[in-house]
């Protein structure tokens, strides 16, 4: 079996190698460099980027409106669905519900957060919020799905009240599921305010993405993009790092 340091190893080779290939083809003209700049012209616009109090400011901005979403979102979305899955008329009632909801695009429904919350801060982090709650739910109903009956018997045959229940048996097998869905949920969440900002907003890495695709800045656009991406990348292995954590509570 391969090392996990072999694995990392062929992992960053993969990604050199496609920024290479992207360089060369850019410099050799295969594709056109006014509409895929140099890997290199796209480092040097994102350190400039980041060099410029202006632009961390907009990031500030975005990380804080995804992080109050994300806070709001995954206990919210997970004790609705805990709710929801406990009851089981009310779960006959509502599963499918949710399930239809999280089935249509978000993206539809920003209109009606713009007119609802205007383009501050508080429209963000709602539509962040409703990009990201219906996976926890969803999940949340998965897991109390996955816990087993027994354990459930036994608590409730030993006196344990609803909080006990909770905190003692559908917590810690709930626990790994549910992170695997934070990832998502994250994820979710973060395109939500993105789009959020690109759509209506004077602040944040979004409006700022936007503004530089109008305007065909794209060595500043794919900067952009870039920077994006690595705060995702970061977002996913934190989450990661805390599910490994608790995973021997699936046994």
């Amino acid at each position: 079996m391969r090392s996990a340091s072999a694995d990392r190893y062929l992992r960053t080779a993969i990604i050199v190698g496609l920024f290479a290939a992207w360089e060369i083809a850019s410099r050799t003209g295969l594709v056109d460099p006014r509409l895929l700049p140099p890997a290199s012209t796209v480092f040097v616009a994102a350190a400039n980027l980041l060099s410029t109090p202006v632009f961390w400011g907009h990031l500030g901005t975005t990380l804080a409106q995804t992080m109050v979403a994300f806070i709001i979102a995954v206990p919210v979305g997970a004790i609705l669905g805990l709710i929801i899955a406990e009851n089981r008329y009310v779960s006959e009632v509502l599963k499918p519900l949710v399930f239809f909801v999280f089935s249509i695009p978000k993206s539809i429904f920003l209109p009606m957060f713009i007119l609802a919350f205007g383009i501050g801060f508080g429209q963000k982090v709602a539509f962040g919020v409703f990009s990201a709650i219906f996976i926890m739910m969803m999940t949340a109903f998965a897991a109390v799905d996955s816990v087993k009956r027994e354990h459930l018997l036994v608590a409730r045959a030993m006196g344990a009240k609803l909080p006990q229940v909770v905190r003692r048996v559908y917590l810690p097998s709930m626990a790994p599921v549910l992170l695997e869905a934070v990832r998502l949920a994250m994820i979710f969440n973060f395109t939500g305010i993105l789009l959020a900002e690109m759509y209506a907003s004077r602040k944040g890495i979004g409006n700022q993405i936007g503004l530089w695709g109008q305007s065909f800045m794209i060595d500043r656009l794919l900067a952009g993009i870039l920077i994006v991406s690595v705060l995702a990348i970061v977002f996913n292995e934190c989450v990661r790092a805390v599910e490994t954590h608790v995973g021997h509570w699936r046994t």
